[in-house]
């Protein structure tokens, strides 16, 4: 059983279904997005909120400061004194790790906040002047004008259902009177997109080097963008007009969260919906579901097990392939990183005397990849695009990125880089650097503390 490696009909296939990365018209991609992005920045009818944070990324950060930085992510709630030293680097001193509250059964918000405090009360007490408390709360909030976050939801499995709705800044300092201690004056609510962003603006220095001129955005060096692509995607970026709250502003812009995971692009197949009916949110974060690590993997199993039904791709073990309930991003990504090997859940569905069915394989794969690096990097043009950047060689754009989906997955980042590459360079080049930053929701949540 099997049948020629033939990439001229694979390639006929993803047409006829609609995820070949060459039926995107990069131009019409890039136009789409920016107007929905100027859309959502007017309050008018768009999939992206553009969410005002309240955060002034223009200020340099103070050397010798020392802030506390909290990072409540899906699995862990980490904390650590952030220090910043003379050349204005993070420092992390006394790290610490515990489950994120309510993963563990649930919490009323009372024990949901203590759980916070307690984790916070030593860093408080341990000596030293406290400048601030940064937040990186990686769970949908409203930003308040004071860059408090009111929490919208949660997700990944956190039950506490009181918090819902509560202020998460405010819950913290009352957790931390009921045990006495004062909390600092500041307390900075913001998402793990933003803490990328402002980590970003210390780890990333500009092509040419330090000096002293700022950009026109007010940022030393040119301005950042704040790009995850790992489980999630998301961008944000320093914006100078958000019409639908009454902002202006050419020298002092506040940072925007843009969702970007929630566009819908034009260039999505039957299957991707009909993969998208599969979801827990069918309709939505479409962008998202054809780009991130969450969604990849079991994206590619349902256009796979169509080329089989198809029959396009040929193996003996395919029946045991289509029983398969999903095919989990991880598992793809190190089967595609070493497909000869015939290791893993992939590997071991092939047998030696099968290479024209592997190649087919591992080629429709790089499609569905390809598709999604264009995609992404259609984001970042139209971002640029709208902030008017990049021009200027003495101050390039930094983007910084954070996400395993960008740094590991086969093939991404290449792609989503020289896409990336063509879009800014067609007519009046544009000048960029991009890289992923380390840490960026704690050292990101510190810069934060000290933004004005």
């Amino acid at each position: 059983m099997g049948s020629a490696f033939n990439p001229e009909e694979l390639a006929d296939f993803a047409r006829y279904h609609g995820f070949h990365y060459d039926t995107v018209d990069p131009v019409q991609l890039v136009r789409d997005i920016r107007l929905d992005i100027e859309r959502g920045l007017r309050g008018q009818s768009s999939s992206l909120p553009m969410i005002p944070t309240y955060i002034n990324p223009g200020n340099r950060i103070p050397a010798g400061r020392t802030v506390i930085a909290l990072d409540a992510g899906g699995t862990n709630l980490r904390a650590a004194r952030i220090r910043f030293n003379e050349e204005g680097k993070a420092l992390a001193e006394g790290t610490r790790k515990v489950p994120m509250p309510g993963t563990k059964g649930r919490l009323s918000a009372e024990q949901f906040f203590d759980a916070i405090a307690d984790v916070t009360e030593p860093l408080l007490t341990e000596g030293g002047d406290i400048r601030g408390i940064g937040f990186c709360f990686s769970y949908p909030m409203e930003i308040t004008k004071e860059a408090d976050g009111i929490l919208m939801a949660f997700s990944k499995e956190v039950e506490a259902p009181e918090v819902i709705g509560k202020s998460i800044g405010q819950g913290l300092r009352d957790a931390l009177a009921r045990k006495k201690l004062k909390a600092p004056e500041k307390i900075v609510l913001l998402n793990d997109t933003v803490a990328t962003l402002l980590c970003g603006m210390g780890e990333i220095p500009p092509d040419l080097g330090k000096g002293d001129g700022v950009d026109t955005y007010g940022i030393e060096g040119g301005p950042v963008i704040g790009f995850i692509l790992g489980t999630g995607f998301n961008t944000a970026y320093p914006e100078t007009s958000i019409p639908k709250i009454g902002f202006h502003s050419e020298s002092s812009p506040q940072l925007v969260v843009c969702e970007t995971g929630a566009f819908a692009p034009r260039y999505l197949g039957y299957l991707d919906k009909e993969y998208d009916a599969t979801t827990k949110n069918p309709g939505t974060y479409l962008q998202e579901k054809a780009s991130a690590g969450a969604y990849l993997g079991p994206l590619s199993f349902h256009i796979l097990k169509q080329a089989i039904k198809d029959g396009v791709l040929k193996f003996k073990k395919s029946g045991e392939f289509l029983a398969w309930p999903t095919l989990q991003t991880m598992d793809l990504n190190s089967f595609l990183r070493a497909p000869l090997t015939l290791e893993g859940p992939v590997g071991q569905l092939f047998g030696k005397d099968e290479r024209d069915a592997l190649s087919s394989f591992v080629y429709l794969s790089s499609i569905i990849t390809e598709r999604a690096a264009l995609l992404s990097a259609g984001v970042l043009a139209a971002t640029m695009e709208r902030m008017d950047a990049g021009y200027d060689p003495l101050a390039p754009v930094r983007i910084a990125v954070e996400g395993t989906t960008y740094v590991r997955y086969k093939g991404m980042r290449e792609a989503l880089e020289s896409y990336l590459h063509t879009m800014l360079n067609a007519g009046k080049p544009r000048t960029y650097v991009i890289s992923p930053v380390e840490q960026a929701s704690l050292f990101g949540a510190g810069v934060a503390a000290l933004t004005e």
